[in-house]
């Protein structure tokens, strides 16, 4: 069996800081290591639970944030950044999907690092009608898939949220507790660890018996996206099948939700060069 898991840094343990997210942050390192044990812990879990082949997709910012020399020989890794379908790439074909160190989409109050996909770009992206998290972004790509996720880690708000709302046969591990933006509480590794192990054996259960299912969403898809500037909204319109609708809000339709996906990217980076310009 195979299984695939996609991994994010603002979700996981103890990540707090912006000092832990970026590659020249002083807390980068502990948040690295963080995010390679809760990784091998749920890799472990499914390998004994007979996944022989587990796909991990290293998902956030650059994409080059596990320690690659702490993985075992059953495992593939996916890094590197921009790459098409980015936090979902190469998970076609998997028989699951879990995913750690998700978080809150942006504007959720008492979240870690509440944002979705670049908090430099987006206020909210919809899809029919639906504003989503990564999570749910991911979840309804890999559905199209016929992929379910089984299993999601992360900030207490997205998995009492999106996770229960719409996958509620998903298990559910909360890695953090937020106070406010940057500040959380976290079990200890050790506890984690055990929670996460149980967690992997319900969801694998589940799997087998054919409870865990794949999230879909009509097609053709309806998307909006709203910016966080004006100027990112100008760029977005330049593409003949966007729509303008106001300052900073655009909308557009694809027959399926990978094509939204790309879009979606293509519009992002096209918010990121804008802003690169202005800022220079």
């Amino acid at each position: 069996m195979k299984a695939f898991i996609s991994i994010d840094l603002e979700g996981m343990p103890f990540v707090v800081s912006r000092e832990h997210l970026f590659v020249k942050g002083a807390l980068y390192n502990e948040a690295r290591k963080i995010a390679t044990k809760t990784t091998l812990i749920a890799a472990e879990a499914l390998h004994e639970k007979g996944f022989d082949e587990i796909i991990i997709a290293d998902s956030h910012g650059p994409m080059v944030n596990l320690l690659v020399e702490e993985l075992p020989e059953y495992v593939e890794l996916v890094r590197g950044f921009p790459r098409p379908l980015s936090m979902v790439a190469f998970a076609k074909e998997s028989d699951i999907a879990m995913f750690l160190g998700y978080h809150a989409k942006a504007g959720t109050p008492y979240a870690t690092f509440d944002h979705t996909y670049s908090g430099a770009a987006v206020d909210y992206f919809e899809i029919n009608g639906v504003k989503v998290s990564e999570f749910l972004l991911n979840s309804y790509l890999l559905g199209e898939w016929d992929i379910p996720v089984v299993l999601v880690g992360g900030d207490a708000k997205l998995i009492e949220g999106d996770v229960k709302e719409f996958t509620p046969w998903a298990e559910g591990v909360v890695f953090k507790n937020a106070l406010s933006r940057y500040a959380a509480k976290s079990p200890s590794l050790a506890r984690l660890e055990k929670e996460i192990r149980e967690a992997v054996d319900r969801a694998v259960e589940k799997f087998k018996r054919g409870e865990a299912k794949p999230l879909k969403t009509e097609k053709p898809v309806k998307a909006k996206l709203r910016f966080l500037g004006s100027e990112m909204a100008d760029a977005a319109e330049l593409l003949p099948t966007v729509k303008r609708l106001d300052g900073k809000t655009v909308e557009f339709e694809a027959k399926n939700v990978e094509e939204t996906y790309k879009l979606f990217e293509l519009l992002v980076f096209a918010a990121a060069g804008v802003r690169a310009i202005v800022q220079r």
